[in-house]
């Protein structure tokens, strides 16, 4: 699967939620809605996470390192888990102590402003779908042919374009709590339905940014290669004259579009050291063709035994040089 940043989708949804924010703001603030408010922090908690998202996608442009020779792709999965805590706690927890505060402690809706958080939210709701359209529109450009979406958000290597997914498909069912709850409340007159659809988001999102943890803590540990792609790998190994056997293979992502690859292949024991070295030269390159983000490959050459065959002596197997 190819990593990609998704850079559009994550400013289409930064300048929706940013947006959406102040109007909520507003709302909670003239109408006096548990649910506005909850809707108005959990904006704010996503748009901090699409900054988060962008800085974490620019700190892993940079340089190889000697501290770090691999560079620093892994850090867009370590600003991925941090948009994991942020709506676990600032969007969640806050969401569900405020739905719990105005259940104990009601409070009405303001009679000359009811209908405002109501206008707000359907205006929420509108610009949210384009964002969750954009989002859509920039997966599909990486998600593998009949791939479903749960496939594609537990097994992309890039973190932004399954996070943006996740916050924008939360943040429209949030806003069908928010609107659901406001608007019962206005038709009974009772914020009990308010308070509700508080509590409704703030579990929500507890469980997206729960979804969310799992997914990049599995990346931060280290995932290796898709079994597609490490069948690509496979057989651009074995299918050429150079390999007589793969012995062993492991891959690991050292970044979403970086991938290591290391593996123990045999040759014949009577072949020249520069022969081997020409032919390892030529799987490597084999390999970037099938699979272009294997950008860092090691091969160990062995030297390569039937079953069966009589143990060659020490002086047999050595690699000599056709020098």
């Amino acid at each position: 699967m190819s990593a990609h940043g998704g850079s559009k989708a994550i400013i289409a949804a930064f300048l929706a939620n940013m947006g959406i924010a102040i109007a909520k703001f507003i709302g909670w603030l003239l109408s006096g809605s548990a649910s506005m408010l909850a809707e108005a922090v959990h904006s704010v908690a996503d748009s901090s996470n699409q900054l988060l998202l962008l800085l974490g996608g620019r700190r892993a442009k940079r340089a190889a390192t000697l501290e770090h020779p691999f560079g620093y792709g892994r850090e867009r999965y370590v600003f991925a888990f941090i948009v994991g805590i942020i709506l676990f706690s600032i969007g969640g927890l806050f969401s569900i102590y405020e739905g719990v505060e105005k259940l104990t402690h009601p409070h009405e809706l303001s009679e000359q402003w009811w209908w405002l958080p109501i206008v707000i939210l359907v205006v929420a709701i509108m610009l949210e779908s384009f964002s969750l359209r954009t989002a859509v529109v920039e997966s599909n450009a990486v998600r593998e042919k009949g791939q479903s979406w749960v496939s594609f958000i537990r097994h992309a290597k890039a973190p932004e374009l399954p996070v943006v997914l996740l916050e924008d498909i939360g943040a429209l069912v949030g806003l069908i709590f928010a609107l659901f709850g406001v608007t019962l409340t206005v038709i009974t007159g009772n914020p009990f339905w308010d308070a509700l659809g508080t509590l409704f988001i703030g579990v929500l999102l507890i469980l997206i940014a729960i979804v969310v943890g799992i997914e990049t803590k599995s990346l931060l540990v280290g995932e290796g290669a898709t079994e597609a792609d490490l069948n690509r790998i496979i057989a651009a190994i074995e299918k050429g004259p150079e390999v007589e056997k793969l012995i062993h293979i492991k891959t690991l992502y050292i970044g979403p579009e970086e991938l290591l690859v290391a593996a123990k292949v045999g040759v014949p024991h009577d072949k020249p050291l520069g022969d081997v070295a020409a032919d390892i030269n030529s799987v490597e390159a084999r390999i970037r063709r099938q699979v272009p983000f294997a950008r860092v490959i090691y091969l160990e050459p062995e030297v390569f035994r039937p079953a069966g065959q009589q143990q060659l002596s020490t002086e047999a197997v050595v690699l000599k040089s056709s020098d």
